[in-house]
């Protein structure tokens, strides 16, 4: 238990000295543009694939799991919609960015803390805690809403497909039950729960990465503790803004 508080504690001073203004915007820019590429157009591609099969078989499972005369066909459109809108494209999917990104993340700042590249910048000057970490989390927050709209599309496409080329239902069938009843409240939802779960994701790892002590060892165990801690966290507030957000 004081484990955890002294972590706890040791995060919230570091997301003080991360939260300082910067000290040369022009260099907080130009790191700023290399982590949205870094970070988010680098992890497009996964988030594409990952939901557009994903989209796909929650089609399929779900045509055969409720087949019934008394179930309307369209009902599959329609369920399928809400789990892509509620909880995939924001909630799992930045649980798979958190193995991702978060892994990233935490091995670059370990191995640059235990080849000594932090202390250097400190011996400088420089504030290596917002110098580092800050354009990472701006960088997440920035491209996360993006990420989850292409998520939803990705997944959408992939529920056309399996009625395009798979035959398991017609997608006029589909087509209407994704139209059925749409609430744009669900995609705000979405979006407003995927930038904290982002901050999570970026601040969390960086800690992890920030406060290694010892040598490579460590920083594939931080990289580890990132993951985890993140993706702990990402389920824990998904119950609290669910609550607060569809209560």
């Amino acid at each position: 238990m004081i484990k955890a508080l002294r972590t706890v504690g040791r995060y919230i001073m570091l997301m003080g000295r991360v939260f300082a203004r910067p000290e040369r915007m022009r260099m907080f820019f130009r790191q700023y543009i290399n982590e949205i590429e870094q970070l988010g157009v680098n992890s497009i591609g996964i988030v594409l694939l990952i939901s557009f099969f994903i989209g796909a078989v929650i089609t399929i499972q779900i045509k055969l799991n409720i087949e019934s005369p008394f179930m309307p066909r369209w009902t599959v459109g329609y369920v399928t919609r809400e789990i892509m809108l509620l909880e995939f494209s924001s909630s799992i999917m930045c649980l798979i960015l958190a193995g991702k990104v978060g892994s990233n993340i935490a091995s670059e700042l370990g191995t640059m803390r235990v080849t000594q590249q932090i202390d250097a910048l400190e011996i400088m000057g420089v504030n290596s805690a917002n110098y580092l970490i800050l354009p990472k989390i701006a960088a997440m927050v920035s491209t996360i809403p993006l990420m989850v709209t292409f998520s939803i599309f990705a997944g959408i496409i992939g529920a056309f497909c399996t009625c395009w080329f798979g035959g398991i239902m017609s997608a006029v069938d589909l087509e209407y039950g994704l139209q059925y009843m749409f609430v744009e409240w669900f995609i705000w939802c979405g979006i407003i729960k995927s930038l904290f779960f982002a901050f999570i994701i970026a601040s969390v790892s960086a800690f992890f990465g920030y406060t290694v002590e010892g040598g490579s060892i460590e920083v594939g165990k931080a990289s580890t503790d990132s993951v985890v801690c993140s993706s702990v966290l990402i389920l824990f507030a998904d119950l609290i803004l669910t609550q607060l957000l569809m209560g």
